[in-house]
Order: structure tokens, then sequence, then C-alpha cells
């Protein structure tokens, strides 16, 4: 009953703020929500400084806190947040694509991690927060990925030029996995090191173990996901009902996060993998009323969950710790994790355009429109217990704050703005290996 009164109460704070953004910030969706459930929330927080005797943030904490958002996000939303996303992706245009994709979602998270973590190791220690090294690397993991619902709306709304719009949504597709695989592997590492036992520090950093993880996550979460992607397609083929079509692939879906949490592969890319392949390959079985209820329905699954998840991100302000040095900490780690992110974006398309054109304008487009959302919020609720976990995790919030309001407001604008330097450009990027 809990969890219904929970889902009820979100649902009508989503549609309330959703129609008073429509009718007064009229800002986009996803943005608009967010900011009304912060503003509300420091409004409660306002209320709750000049009448004290009503309690009203003691109840409003304790009713967020309630929710559980890493899990409601990782083995909730985000699996068919993804699928959703890989349902309405063109896998021939990802093809074309293929290894700026491969190489950004991959190469540039390694890249981001490795140079946000460290950064904010520094940054940390000056401030006089004791954060030890593998949690500040956990930290540029959980930061490292892009929210795929944010930029497909943003690229879309923007009009942005096709070859960088596919890189730019196929890079956010596939990073989020990536992300939590080596948020994995870092947090097994700083659990075994707080035990103080050298034998399991050891074992949690052994190549052999780390590189056997990697493997799992990565290839059983994509041949998860194709396998399902297969059955379903095959299931879809042998029926013409658009309502029990839609239900087996919902029910498909599912069945990705419920293996993938029992065989320990990444439910991620098992969902983006399901999703491609029964949106490219599955859909030619359907019937053209099937396929658009499809669509219909993926599409309300998409935008309502992607309301309610901005929603929660807005009101999870009482679930942070508000001091000072901390929100400091933040401010300072919003430009490290930007810079971050120009190298992890910069250096593979240095790389790439040494072999072939790349888009006009791409490293800017890829750095301020790499949105943070939902899923660094939620991996950085995951971290146990240890000094300074508090400012980490108000330092996620803070950045995911400044990225989707600042970033995702402005990003329409530059991406408008190269498109007319490219207008006026003669030259076409060449299309890479795979045409």
């Amino acid at each position: 009953m809990e969890i219904l009164n929970a889902t009820a109460i979100l649902l009508i704070l989503a549609a309330t703020f959703g129609f008073l953004n429509y009718h007064l910030l009229k800002l986009p969706f996803a943005i608009g929500l967010l900011l009304s459930g912060l503003l509300a929330s420091l409004a409660v927080l306002g209320v709750d400084q000049l009448i004290p005797n009503w309690k009203l943030a003691e109840v409003a904490r304790e009713a967020v806190l309630s929710i559980n958002f890493a899990d409601t996000v990782l083995t909730g939303m985000l699996t068919l947040l993804l699928f959703a996303g890989a349902l309405h992706t063109d896998l021939s245009r990802l093809k074309q694509h293929y290894a700026s994709i491969v190489t950004l979602a991959s190469v540039g998270v390694l890249i981001s991690t490795a140079v946000s973590g460290v950064a904010a190791y520094f940054v940390f220690q000056q401030l006089g927060v004791p954060i030890s090294m593998v949690w500040c690397l956990a930290f540029g993991a959980l930061i490292s990925p892009t929210d795929p619902i944010a930029v497909l709306g943003i690229m879309k709304a923007a009009k942005a030029p096709k070859s960088l719009e596919t890189k730019v949504i196929g890079e956010s597709l596939f990073n989020d996995g990536t992300a939590v695989v080596v948020f994995t592997v870092l947090l097994g590492i700083g659990v075994a090191m707080a035990t103080g036992s050298a034998e399991a520090t050891e074992e949690a950093m052994s190549p052999l173990k780390v590189g056997g993880l990697l493997v799992q996550e990565v290839v059983g979460g994509i041949a998860l996901g194709l396998g399902s992607g297969w059955v379903c397609a095959r299931a879809l083929r042998t029926m013409d009902e658009p309502s029990l079509e839609i239900l087996v692939s919902v029910a498909t879906v599912f069945a990705i996060g419920l293996i993938a949490s029992k065989t320990h592969v990444s439910a991620p890319l098992a969902a983006v993998a399901a999703g491609l392949f029964i949106g490219n390959r599955g859909r030619h079985a359907l019937s053209e009323r099937a396929a658009r209820d499809l669509d219909i329905v993926w599409t309300f699954i998409d935008e309502t969950l992607n309301a309610l998840l901005f929603l929660l991100i807005g009101l999870e302000i009482f679930a942070i710790d508000s001091r000072l040095l901390y929100l400091e900490a933040g401010g300072i780690l919003v430009v490290v994790v930007l810079f971050a992110r120009w190298v992890g974006v910069g250096l593979p398309i240095l790389v790439l355009r040494s072999r072939r054109s790349i888009d006009t304008g791409a490293i800017r487009v890829l750095t301020w429109g790499g949105l943070k959302g939902g899923v660094s919020v939620a991996l950085a609720m995951k971290l146990p217990e240890f000094d300074g976990r508090a400012a980490v995790l108000t330092v996620t919030y803070v950045i995911v704050i400044f990225s989707v309001v600042v970033q995702g407001l402005t990003v329409g604008r530059l991406i408008r703005r190269i498109a007319a330097e490219s207008a006026q450009s003669p030259e076409e990027p060449e299309p890479e290996p795979g045409h």
C-alpha cells in the first residue's frame, strides 16, 4: 500500500507541476518538473524556518527518504527508459557512426572518470574534506554518464545535424552501462579496502578479477539483451493482437531487469541491446496498427517515467547535507567535471578526426550537451558509509542540478549556432566506416 500511495502522490505532483510549468514557467517538460520540485522543496524549507512548530521539513524529509531513490532508478526506471530510448533509435544510423559511439561510451567514460576522480581528490583535500582516492574515483565514475532521455529530447528539439545527433544519442544510450560497470568495480575495491584486509583488497584489485567482472557485466549484458530481444521478436511474429504484443514487450523489459539482477550482468546494456533489436528487427513483424500502438505506449511510459525521475531529483534536496562547505565543493567541481567531460570527449574525437572528418562543433556539443541526471544521483546514494560520503552526495546533486537547468536550457542555442556555422561551410562531414 505504501508503494501505491507513494506512486499516487508522485503522479499527482508530476501532473500538477507539469500543468503549472506549461502555463507559467513554459520550460522544457523535464527541466520544468525538476525546477518545480526543487522550488517546492525550497518553499517547504522556507516555511519550516518561519514556522518551526509545523515541522514541515521533517515530514517532507521522512517522505522523500522513504523512497529508495537508488533502487527505484537503477533497478526500475533505468531499464525501462533505456529500452524506450533504444526502441525509437535507428540502428542503421548508429552503425554509420559506431567508431565514435563506442569510443566515446568506453574510452571517453574511462578518461572522464580518471580526470574527475583525481581532480575531486585534490579539491576535497584542499577544502579539508577527507575522502580517499578510491571513493573519489567512484565519484568520477558516477558523474561521467550522461542522461539519455534529457539528451534525446534536447537533440530533437534543437534539430541538430543528424550525424551529430546520432553520436550524442548513441553515446548517451551506452555510456550509462559503461559507467555503472566501472562504478561497480571501484565500489568493490573501496569496500575491500574499508575492511582493512590486504588480501581482500589485493583480490578486489586483481586484473583477472576486474577483467572477469567487466566481461561478465558487458558481454553478459549485451548477450542477455540480444537473446531477450530475439525471443520477444519471435513471439511478436506469431500473433496479431496489439494489446498482447505491447504486453509481451513490457514483460520482456521486466524479465531483463530480473535476470540481470540474478546473474550480475549489466541491465542497462541489456535494455539498450533489446530495444535496438526489437525496434529495428522485431518491428517488421508487427502490423501497422500494432507498430503505431507500440510506439504510443512506449512513448507514454518513457515520458511519464522521465517526468517522475526529474521530479524526484528536485525533491531529493531533503536527502542531502546542504552545509556551505559541501555546496562550495559542488560549485568548484561543476567546472572540474565539465573539464573532465571536455577531455574525455576531446581526446577520442581528436584521434578519430585524424582518420575521418567529424562534425563541426562536435566537441563543444558533446561537452556542453553531456547532461547528468538521475543515474548519477542514484549511484551516489548506493555508496556505503565512509568519511566524506555526505560531501560526495551533495556535490553530485549540485552538479546534476546545474547540468540539467543551466546546460539543458542553453545547449539548444549552442546547437543552433553551430548548425548555422556548419551551413555556411561548404564541406560536409565524411561518413565513418560502415556506411
